[in-house]
């Protein structure tokens, strides 16, 4: 007869374990009552074609989770190489809301006005289309209003890999 397996997962060890996967790094951002609110994420991927769906995971700790909750309308930016210096900027918890975006060349979507990283790979407006209980984060599904992609030839992307920011070439 055979039990359940069982067993405990440390944080450390499922952080150092996940840390092998590379992810793509993105800026979500989001507004609240008119004030702009950003996060780097890189817990981000595609869910469907048809609809077009995304989701985004937002740790429950931080103030974008009810913000991005409450407004419903959100943006994801996908960050090329040049960008490294976003994603440790919005990294960071604690940082002034109301100047988080002081020399960040933004421009509000065309659907949304959510920040959108100017010079980003690509780009998408989501409405959350379903929420998602995941330990100490919520999993928010959008649905993708508008995108747009950059025109470069051979863009150079931005992914986190083994704790660290690393280059990824296309082609």
């Amino acid at each position: 007869m055979t039990s359940e397996p069982s067993g405990s997962v440390s944080p450390a060890e499922f952080r150092t374990a996940m840390g092998r996967f590379g992810s793509g790094i993105t800026i979500m951002s989001t507004l609240q009552g008119g004030v702009a609110h950003a996060m780097t994420a890189s817990a981000f991927t595609s869910v469907s074609l048809d609809p077009p769906l995304v989701l985004v995971c937002v740790d429950k700790g931080v103030r974008m989770h009810d913000a991005v909750l409450d407004c419903g309308y959100w943006a994801v930016s996908v960050l090329a190489d040049s960008h490294r210096e976003l994603a440790e900027r919005f990294a960071k918890s604690g940082r002034d809301l109301y100047s988080q975006f002081d020399g960040v060349p933004i421009s509000a979507g065309p659907k949304t006005g959510c920040p959108l990283v100017v010079g980003a790979l690509s780009w998408l407006e989501c409405r959350t289309w379903a929420t998602y209980e995941g330990g100490d984060h919520t999993i928010v599904v959008g649905e993708v209003l508008s995108l747009g992609a950059s025109e470069q030839g051979d863009p150079t992307g931005l992914i986190y890999y083994a704790g660290q920011y690393r280059e990824v070439r296309g082609k």
